[in-house]
C-alpha cells in the first residue's frame, strides 16, 4: 500500500490506537523510578536529613560512619541517574516510532506509577525486608514507613487512573 492510499484510509493511517502507548509507558515508568529515587535522596537523605542509605546499619555521627553512609547515598544516586538515563533513551526511542501515542497525560500517569512503584519497592526492601535505614527513624518509625508504602500506593493509582482515562479518550 502507498502513501497516499494509507492517508485517504483511516483504518491503515498512522494514528495510535490505544495498545501504542506502550513504549511511552514504558519509558515513563523507567523515568519516574529514577524520579522518584532523586526526590527520595534530595529530599530525605539531603534536605530533610532523616536517614542516609545505611543509618540502621552504622551511624552517621562518626567520620566513618558518614563516609559509608555517603557512600550508599552516592550508589543510591547513581542507580537513579542510569534510570533517568535509560527512560530518556526509551522516551527518545518512543518519539522516534510513527506509531506510537503521544499523550501528555498517559505519559504523567507512568512517571506517577514509577515513582509510586519506587517507593514500594524501596520500602518493602529497605525499610522491612534489609532494614538497611527508615523513613524517619525513632518513634513512630513504623507508621512513617507504612506511610511511605502508601504514598506509593496513591501515585499508582492516580498514574493508572490517568493512563486508562489517556486511552479511552483515544
Amino acid at each position: 500500500m502507498n502513501n497516499s492510499e494509507e492517508l485517504s484510509n483511516p483504518s491503515t493511517s498512522n494514528l495510535a490506537t490505544p495498545g501504542e502507548y506502550r513504549p511511552l509507558i514504558i519509558a515513563g515508568l523507567v523515568l519516574g523510578l529514577g524520579q522518584g529515587g532523586f526526590f527520595d535522596g534530595i529530599i530525605f537523605h539531603q534536605l530533610l536529613q532523616w536517614h542516609h542509605m545505611f543509618s540502621s546499619l552504622t551511624t552517621d555521627m562518626t567520620v566513618a560512619g558518614m563516609e559509608i553512609n555517603t557512600l550508599g547515598d552516592g550508589l543510591f544516586h547513581l542507580a537513579d541517574w542510569l534510570l533517568t538515563l535509560t527512560g530518556i533513551f526509551l522516551l527518545w526511542r518512543a518519539g522516534t516510532r510513527a506509531k506510537v501515542a503521544h499523550s501528555g497525560q498517559a505519559f504523567f500517569g507512568a512517571l506517577l506509577m514509577g515513582a509510586g512503584l519506587f517507593n514500594l519497592v524501596e520500602g518493602v526492601i529497605d525499610h522491612h525486608i534489609l532494614g538497611i535505614h527508615h523513613l524517619k527513624p525513632g518513634p513512630h518509625q513504623l507508621l512513617w514507613d507504612l506511610g511511605f508504602l502508601g504514598s506509593g500506593v496513591l501515585l499508582l493509582v492516580i498514574g493508572w487512573v490517568l493512563i486508562e482515562s489517556a486511552r479511552k479518550a483515544s
